[in-house]
């Protein structure tokens, strides 16, 4: 794998982003570790910046462009957190952020997105439009396209939860996060293959957006085709980078179906008092789903959000 990050790579790009990005908390529950059967860390990324890890693989991008790259502005495409976090690291530096975001994109992460600056322009909710979009824009700007994962400097970036995670929670058996695109599961398992080579990685996706797990099973990148799920954060395909990465260093991805989502994001809210997205839910899901595997073995999860839209809810 040409180009792949290095272990120095991880460290300067923690060092790069530190001034820009909370080292967030890693929690704890007792009455969850009882549900798990053994000791679950959560690295909260559900209190990042912008809501979600994606903070700290766009800053880091963002931060390794020229002066004169920036003079133009970035460019993405996402259906949310990727979105908000381009937009703010763009704002940190001073450039301008373009974001094509699908019209089906969640209003509370659309909101977001303006308020920190960026020019939104909508499309389709398909990858084709967003792709074509996305060239337009380019085409017109000028901009920096940074990808919301299939980019080394973004990967680097997801890389320093873990290495946050590791550095404060020592022996831990294995680490999982949630996986859509790829980046944070990609970024964690380079960074635990480096550090900590004894550990497992492992992820958990929807069942209905299940192209990492069939992906993995098969040895080739499967797209996602129709996903229906709650988890709206992890509708998207792996990439080359991505699964180049994740096909030599996760051990497993385990699917979960909605019902077992909802159950776990509740668990959350509930016993940890924590705001987690859907997304960021499924890994815990994927651990009570099968307390056999885990039992005994120290774990820690990276929430990936908090991004939820309260206006699904009724609090009258």
């Amino acid at each position: 794998m040409e180009n792949v990050p290095s272990l120095q790579d991880l460290r300067d790009a923690h060092e790069r982003i530190k001034p820009f990005v909370h080292r967030t908390p890693v929690f704890h529950s007792e009455l969850i570790d009882q549900a798990a059967g053994t000791s679950v860390f959560f690295k909260c990324e559900n209190l990042q910046k912008v809501g979600a890890f994606k903070m700290r693989g766009a800053t880091n991008a963002v931060l390794c462009l020229s002066d004169a790259q920036r003079s133009s502005g970035v460019a993405t495409h996402s259906s949310g957190n990727h979105a908000q976090a381009l937009a703010k690291a763009a704002k940190i530096v001073g450039c301008q952020a373009f974001i094509v975001m699908p019209e089906t994109a969640p209003k509370v992460k659309v909101n977001a997105v303006k308020a920190y600056g960026a020019e939104i322009i909508f499309c389709a909710p398909t990858l084709q439009a967003r792709e074509d979009t996305l060239k337009e824009v380019q085409e017109r700007t000028g901009a920096a396209f940074i990808h919301p994962f299939d980019d080394y400097r973004v990967i680097a970036g997801q890389a320093t939860a873990a290495l946050e995670l590791m550095e404060e929670i020592k022996d831990l058996d294995i680490f999982m996060t949630p996986v859509g695109g790829g980046g944070l599961l990609a970024g964690t398992a380079l960074a635990v293959h480096y550090l900590q080579p004894q550990s497992q990685v492992m992820a958990g996706e929807p069942s209905g957006a299940d192209d990492a797990y069939r992906s993995l099973q098969t040895g080739e990148i499967q797209p996602s085709v129709n996903p229906d799920t709650i988890a709206d954060g992890l509708l998207t395909s792996l990439s080359t980078k991505t699964f180049g990465i994740i096909k030599q260093y996760v051990s497993r991805i385990i699917t979960v179906d909605d019902q077992e989502i909802k159950q776990a994001m509740r668990l959350l809210w509930e016993r940890m008092k924590i705001v987690v997205e859907p997304s960021g839910a499924v890994p815990l899901a994927a651990v009570l789903q099968q307390p056999q595997l885990f039992a005994g073995k120290p774990i820690g999860i990276i929430i990936s959000g908090g991004n939820v839209d309260l206006d699904q809810f009724s609090f009258r």
